[in-house]
């Protein structure tokens, strides 16, 4: 008996395909450096369960992004990787996808899958802009002993690229020299306004890659993250930003990372699906046929 592939969402097999599909999208299952809750090396799994049980009609772009073609690459053998390793594959990785044309997008794992994915994108992109959701700088040089841990995630990338961060409220006293705060909107900053979109806007190049930790969520949303820090954002919160992005930018590919999923609590794996096809629409909705 022929074994069924999986797709992503469970779509049919003739948007799944590599030749006609325009996003890739692959896991990076490592979970290496984690410090706290532990179990985003399994987010993945979680997400596509997940993703297919949801339903596929987009009502506010009024569309189907899934018929645009999503091809499911093989997951990197990482789990087992230091972290020097894994960055490594992770960046020969996202080097070759960056010359197929199609739109590469990553699911983690913890937040350190980002800093290989990072560095292919600021060698091929001059001028490139990240902008980082997240509830932590992540700009650490060095952590327990490698930087590569995942609190050093955007460190390399502050350095190359014009690094946007939204959502910030944790940090530690050592990440304060490294802060560009003209480009930092903490949460207790943006919680009770809107303009602050407009002004990230205007600080970012025509480029962008976008890298999203779920934490950015406030804990009652995406508790399953391995430091679910209070005061986050909200959903129509980050998906306002996130469509005036992807519709005034070029954005040229994307992560999600540290889902770290419980078994008795899936709404998080929802919402992070959720997210992921949401973040399609909006692409897509920029290059409507």
């Amino acid at each position: 008996m022929k074994e069924k592939i999986q797709t992503y969402a469970g779509i049919p097999a003739k948007y799944a395909n590599y030749d006609s599909a325009e996003v890739l999208l692959t896991s990076i299952p490592f979970d290496g450096t984690s410090t706290w809750g532990k179990g985003a090396d399994d987010g993945f799994k979680a997400f596509m369960d997940a993703s297919a049980n949801m339903e596929l009609y987009d009502i506010e772009t009024q569309s189907e992004p899934y018929k645009r073609g999503v091809y499911l690459e093989k997951p990197l053998k990482v789990k087992k990787s230091t972290p020097e390793e894994m960055v490594e594959m992770v960046y020969k990785t996202a080097i070759q996808q960056l010359k197929t044309g199609k739109l590469p997008t990553y699911f983690g794992g913890e937040h350190s899958v980002s800093i290989g994915v990072l560095r292919a994108f600021a060698q091929k992109y001059k001028n490139l802009t990240v902008v980082q959701l997240d509830a932590h700088t992540d700009l650490r040089q060095e952590y327990m002993g490698t930087k590569y841990n995942h609190a050093c995630a955007l460190a390399e990338a502050q350095k190359y690229t014009n690094l946007i961060q939204v959502g910030i409220r944790s940090m530690d006293s050592s990440e304060r020299k490294y802060l560009q705060r003209e480009k930092v909107y903490f949460a207790h900053q943006i919680m009770d306004n809107d303009y602050w979109m407009e002004e990230s806007l205007k600080k970012m190049t025509d480029k962008v890659y976008i890298t999203l930790d779920l934490d950015v969520f406030d804990s009652s949303l995406m508790p399953s993250t391995g430091t679910p820090e209070p005061g986050g954002m909200h959903w129509y919160q980050v998906l306002q930003f996130l469509r005036m992005i992807f519709l005034r930018k070029k954005v040229l590919g994307f992560d999600i990372v540290e889902l770290a999923p419980n078994p008795h609590n899936q709404a998080p794996d929802f919402l992070a699906a959720k997210l992921y096809y949401k973040m399609l629409a909006y692409y897509f909705e920029r290059t409507a046929k």
